[in-house]
């Protein structure tokens, strides 16, 4: 078995639970942040609510999304590239998996952007808008979910 670091059987169950547990802290935020902007943006820039939605948002990405997008991303890629378990030749599924990963990532970019507006009280889209994005969280999860569990190519 070709790896960067062998790891046990129990080792590296404990390594799929952890990227698990940083992949659910992951999209809860990604799945309330775009909520938070709802709220934000029809409350209004200037105002006491404002004010709040600023505290919330970015203690939301900064304490939980960010470092669960980071342990999510280097945990999966260490079960990917450096366990030895996968075979690169049979895992048509894991290729699609790690594109919807990346486009999960580019949403919590876009996502980043957006609350670096609202900071400065510049409300970027409406709240029609973000009730849209709040739904391609889920939508990705779908398939990263079936993908990982079902395989099916």
């Amino acid at each position: 078995m070709s790896s960067f670091l062998y790891l046990s059987a129990e080792t590296f169950q404990f390594l799929v639970a952890f990227h698990l547990i940083a992949a659910f802290a992951w999209l809860a935020g990604m799945f309330y942040l775009p909520r938070l902007y709802i709220y934000h943006a029809e409350a209004g820039a200037g105002t006491p609510q404002a004010a709040t939605f600023k505290v919330m948002e970015r203690r939301l990405l900064k304490l939980i999304m960010n470092p669960a997008m980071i342990v999510t991303i280097a945990l999966g890629l260490w079960i990917a590239f450096g366990s030895g378990r996968v075979d690169w030749s049979t895992a048509g599924w894991l290729h699609v998996k790690i594109v919807l990963v990346l486009l999960m990532a580019v949403l919590h970019g876009l996502l980043a952007k957006w609350r670096k507006d609202f900071e400065v009280d510049n409300i970027p889209h409406s709240p029609r808008f973000f009730r849209v994005i709040n739904e391609l969280p889920t939508v990705l999860l779908i398939g990263i979910v079936i993908l990982a569990v079902v395989r099916p190519f």
